[in-house]
C-alpha cells in the first residue's frame, strides 16, 4: 500500500490511528442521532421512522463504508469513528488512488443531510400538527447533534486526518 500512498497527497502529521475514546465517543453521537432522527420520524409517522432507520443503518454502516473507506488510507485502521476497521471486516480494500474521486464521497453529504434535515422537517410538521414538549425536546437535540456532528466534530476530526489534503469533503485544508 505504501506505493499507492506515495501517489496520494497525505497529511503526514495526521494520526495514523485514532484514540479508541474518540472513536467510541464519535459512534455513540452516530447512533444517538440515528436513534433521535427515529424517534421524531416515528411522531409524524411511524412507517416512516421505520424507513428512515433501514434507510440511516444501511447507508451509514454498509453502502459508505464501501464506497468511501475501501479506498481510504485508514482501511483497516481507526479512523475518526472506527470506520475503516469496520470497512475491512466487510469488504476487500480499494485502491487509495480512487478516494478523492469515489462516487461514496459526492453521495456522502446528501446521505448525511437526508439522516440529519428530514427528522428535522418531519418533527417540526409533527409539532404544528400536536404540541408536545417531547416533541421540542427531540427537536433541540437533533439540532444540537447536529451542529456538533455536522460541524464542530467534522472539523475536528479533519483536523486530524491523513486523507484531509486529498479529500473533498475534509472541513479544513
Amino acid at each position: 500500500m505504501s506505493s499507492m500512498v506515495d501517489k496520494v497527497k497525505i497529511y503526514e502529521k495526521g494520526l495514523d490511528e485514532n484514540p479508541k475514546g474518540r472513536v467510541i465517543l464519535g459512534n455513540l453521537v452516530m447512533l444517538f442521532l440515528i436513534v433521535l432522527g427515529t424517534i421524531a420520524c416515528w411522531y409524524f409517522y411511524p412507517l416512516v421512522a421505520w424507513v428512515y432507520l433501514a434507510f440511516a443503518i444501511i447507508m451509514v454502516y454498509i453502502v459508505l463504508r464501501k464506497l468511501v473507506c475501501t479506498n481510504c488510507y485508514y482501511y483497516n485502521k481507526w479512523c475518526g469513528l472506527g470506520w475503516g476497521k469496520l470497512s475491512a471486516l466487510m469488504f476487500k480494500t480499494g485502491d487509495i488512488e480512487n478516494f478523492s474521486n469515489s462516487f461514496g464521497l459526492k453521495i456522502a453529504p446528501l446521505t448525511y443531510g437526508i439522516i440529519m434535515m428530514i427528522p428535522i422537517v418531519l418533527i417540526i410538521i409533527s409539532i404544528v400538527q400536536v404540541y408536545s414538549i417531547y416533541k421540542v425536546g427531540v427537536l433541540i437535540l437533533l439540532l444540537l447533534l447536529s451542529i456538533y456532528s455536522g460541524g464542530i466534530s467534522r472539523k475536528k476530526g479533519c483536523e486530524r486526518c491523513k486523507m484531509k489534503l486529498s479529500c473533498p469533503g475534509s472541513a479544513v485544508k
